[in-house]
């Protein structure tokens, strides 16, 4: 969900300072009332009015591989993961290397090349 825009803030703040209730702006606005009662508290407290940055500052680990991995990828595409976490050499487990090739939009077949068996049912 996206933090609420810095003019949105700002107009609940003047109808509060206006002498409007918390429940008032909050229906007004289409807000939650903890939401302006906390926008109140932390204008009051700390002078702040904008929306605060993300949190997780943590980066993908594969992101430091990713031309390496593209590269085995280009070179052999038919790797499985077992085999291009063995190539790339580094400490990046089998899931995270999924997401990383799902995420540089690599594809993967669905099905391999050779017709279905067909089970006998008697």
């Amino acid at each position: 969900m996206d933090a609420y825009s810095r003019d949105l803030r700002k107009r609940v703040l003047k109808d509060c300072d206006a002498g409007l209730g918390t429940l008032a702006v909050s229906v007004k606005y289409d807000v939650s009332p903890a939401w302006v009662r906390r926008l109140k508290q932390r204008r009051r407290e700390t002078g702040e009015v904008a929306a605060r940055g993300s949190r997780n500052k943590r980066q993908a680990k594969w992101l430091a591989y990713t031309d390496r991995l593209q590269a085995l990828v280009a070179a052999q595409p038919d790797l499985t993961l077992k085999e291009l976490q063995q190539k790339l050499g580094e400490d990046v487990s089998i899931p995270t290397l999924s997401r990383a090739l799902r995420q540089l939009q690599f594809s993967f077949k669905k099905r391999s090349c050779m017709r279905r068996s067909k089970t006998v049912t008697t």
